[in-house]
């Protein structure tokens, strides 16, 4: 790096301590360069900026060797980015001068293009060194955290060493095989023999989304697992790795309650003509008087997550839904002029039913799905 300038510069330094104030004031002198020599390039002759852009280059170089040398006397891996980081400002400020003529002209930057690259394949093999001895220890949340060293170090240095067939290698060694079991009844209405009709086509089809769903979602997100039915495992031979449990603790379906109301109604209505031929009108009433059928469903379903292997617990949580049903019936009495075609939906609706269990269920099913399906998938995210 030059160190000496010419004497016209020395001499711009002493003459123009003013203009320089604007760059050399600013807590960013990263900044302040860029803009002083992007002013430089609109206006040759700006004082301010050829004065300034020796100065602030200087003190970009003193400030980021200066933490790079902090930074080196670490030991955590975080230090990496960090110097990497610094190198990679002082580049910049490189590539702002000597893509200008008119800074060019003013100093000689210093390339740090061999400093960043061989900064990047040091931590390349810092990363590697640890992701090899993580693989010493058992457990999946070992080879997980093997398999993000080895990726951070390919990051680095694109395919350091073989990092790229030990991320595979690692990963094929922690995937897991997970079983996920159909939706077991405990609740009430099940050990009692209520409407069972069509039940065991709603767990079983919870469970088969649940597998179709998330294989689809490990696959596209590299997640180190892989969904079964006990069927499934059984064609390929398999044994379970991690089991799902899904357990239907609660389920509250009341008998619908009833509700009478009544509310009134009216309407302008033609009545004839006068004298003059003027059309008269006259307002008619009746009265609805309404029974709301209604009930509120509730579900609980607990959701547990074994490790089969190694006998234990990955993760427990419950989750719940609510579904609200409600319908109408009416009568009137007084004058039918005065209903409203929303009056007549409700007292011509005579055939009325309450949803069978099943489709209860379907509903209460379809809110817990992307919460139980979530919950699974992130037990098992990689």
């Amino acid at each position: 790096m030059k160190k000496f300038l010419p004497l016209i510069v020395l001499l711009i330094l002493f003459s123009a301590c003013a203009p320089t104030k604007p760059y050399l004031q600013r807590a960013d002198p990263d900044k302040a360069l860029q803009d002083a020599v992007r002013k430089l390039n609109k206006s040759p002759g700006d004082t301010g900026a050829m004065s300034a852009i020796p100065i602030l280059y200087n003190n970009i170089q003193q400030i980021h060797l200066a933490k790079i040398e902090s930074y080196k006397k670490g030991s955590n891996l975080g230090r990496w980015d960090n110097i990497i980081a610094e190198y990679e400002r002082l580049q910049d400020a490189y590539d702002d001068i000597i893509n200008s003529s008119a800074a060019f002209a003013l100093i000689t930057p210093v390339n740090y293009n061999t400093e960043i690259l061989e900064t990047k394949q040091a931590a390349a093999g810092d990363y590697y060194d640890l992701a090899q001895h993580t693989l010493n220890y058992q457990g999946r949340a070992n080879a997980k955290a093997a398999y993000n060293y080895f990726k951070k170090a390919n990051w680095y240095s694109p395919n350091y060493k073989d990092s790229r067939a030990m991320m595979q290698q690692v990963y094929e060694s922690a995937v897991v095989n997970v079983l996920i079991n159909p939706v077991q009844d405990n609740s009430y209405f099940y050990n009692n023999g209520w409407g069972n009709y069509g039940y065991n086509y709603s767990n079983q089809y919870f469970q088969q989304k649940l597998i179709s769903d998330l294989q689809s979602l490990a696959s596209s997100n590299f997640y180190a697992a892989r969904f079964y039915s006990d069927e499934g495992l059984r064609q390929e031979n398999m044994q379970p790795d991690w089991v799902v449990d899904l357990r239907l603790s609660s389920l509250q379906i009341p008998p619908p309650a009833s509700y009478n109301y009544r509310r009134n109604a009216s309407a302008q209505v033609q009545a004839g003509k006068d004298t003059t031929g003027k059309q008269l009108y006259q307002t008619v009433y009746a009265t609805i008087n309404i029974t709301r059928y209604s009930f509120t469903a509730r579900v609980l379903l607990d959701v547990m997550i074994n490790d089969v292997v190694n006998h234990k617990q990955i993760n427990y949580r419950s989750f719940d839904a609510d579904y609200n049903w409600q319908e109408e019936r009416a009568s009137y009495t007084g004058d039918s002029r005065a209903l409203s075609n929303t009056d007549w939906a409700i007292i011509n609706n005579r055939n009325y039913e309450a949803p069978r269990k099943e489709e209860v269920l379907q509903e209460l099913y379809r809110k817990l799905y992307p919460q139980v399906k979530n919950n699974i998938a992130n037990a098992v995210e990689w």
